[in-house]
């Protein structure tokens, strides 16, 4: 009997020790973590958004409708760490002789809450009592306290994608920023946007990998996407680098770098593979041959001076984009990102 109350205890604590990194990985730890609980609770609510999602057709209200999931499944996952430490302490007391199963919850649940109306009467159980009502009040001031940081850097995010919509349009299309930036700033301008959209890129990575959750945040307008913004940049830098004839930017080989190596960091927080090193032609990409030369051809047409070589100017644009390109559809489909050219999304 003795061996089976220790087994219990040690078994609570393991699951209250469990319950304390997983919190401390979602919200402490400065870099990307698989957590299992905290995947558990995001899938778990996915799984029922899903079964809502089959019954809607139209994509305005597929966004409405997973607009609420990412803060639904982040504020379930205090409920779910205090209801693993409850367990985990009922287990606790229940080994520590404080009663019968259900008086070791109500204990549990009463040391949990703060509410204090179950006594106690031994120095082991005050002390279980104590660091259980300690965890809890942590556990919510951790959600309390990183909430602010996760809305600062969701609302860091957007105010770059709705920018972007004055340059590049609704939904973002790399072609049309190429166009507008030809039309209203000259060309020459370009490379303040590679540089800014860099710097984009590196908050983005180390902000959607440390918390994750920001990932599937949704911007304000359902025509707005982070995936779809990034994509576009992307493949306006890639068609400037490949196509447009002007004098070579390192910014914009920096943005792309930047960009991809970004993509590939969240992708990973999702387990999405990818070729680290890829190559073109042996691993293809989304973008035809046709579309490519669709884009030159509406270029053209806007003044935009371009390469003579098309052959070359295409087996570039593909070595840039086989960087970034399975990575980046990975990402609109994880997220449901609004249909936008080259990327895709809108399922």
């Amino acid at each position: 009997m003795v061996f089976i109350r220790l087994l219990i205890f040690f078994t609570g604590a393991l699951l209250t020790a469990l319950t304390l990194a997983s919190a401390i990985k979602t919200f402490v730890l400065p870099r990307s973590v698989n957590d299992p609980l905290t995947r558990l609770v995001f899938r778990s609510i996915r799984r029922l958004f899903d079964l809502r999602l089959q019954r809607v057709g139209q994509y305005h209200e597929r966004d409405r409708i997973l607009a609420l999931y990412a803060p639904f499944s982040l504020v379930a996952l205090l409920p779910f760490w205090l209801s693993l430490v409850t367990l985990g302490y009922t287990a606790m007391f229940w080994a520590i002789g404080a009663g019968n199963w259900a008086q070791s919850f109500q204990l549990s649940g009463s040391s949990l809450l703060t509410l204090g109306f179950a006594a106690v009467d031994t120095i082991p159980q005050g002390i279980l009592v104590y660091t259980e009502a300690a965890l809890g009040l942590m556990l919510t001031a951790l959600l309390i306290a990183y909430l602010p940081s996760m809305y600062s850097a969701f609302s860091k995010r957007e105010s770059a994608v709705s920018l972007l919509e004055v340059r590049a349009g609704s939904p973002p299309s790399a072609v049309e920023m190429l166009k507008r930036y030809y039309r209203v700033h000259g060309l020459e301008r370009l490379g303040e946007q590679w540089q800014l959209w860099e710097n984009w890129f590196a908050e983005v990575e180390e902000s959607h990998t440390s918390l994750a959750a920001l990932v599937f945040f949704r911007s304000p307008r359902a025509e707005r996407s982070w995936v779809t913004a990034a994509g576009a940049v992307l493949d306006a830098a890639a068609l400037t680098r490949s196509a447009v004839d002007i004098p070579a930017d390192p910014r914009a080989d920096l943005c792309i770098r930047a960009g991809f190596l970004a993509l590939r960091s969240i992708a990973s927080v999702f387990r999405v593979s990818f070729n680290p090193d890829p190559h073109y032609p042996a691993q293809s990409i989304n973008v035809s041959r046709e579309e490519f030369e669709a884009a030159l051809q509406e270029l053209a047409g806007q003044g935009l001076p371009l390469k003579a070589d098309r052959e070359q100017a295409w087996r570039d644009f593909a070595g840039w984009r086989v960087n970034y390109d399975s990575v980046l559809l990975a990402l609109a489909a994880i997220t449901a990102a609004p249909p936008s050219p080259w990327t895709g999304g809108g399922r």
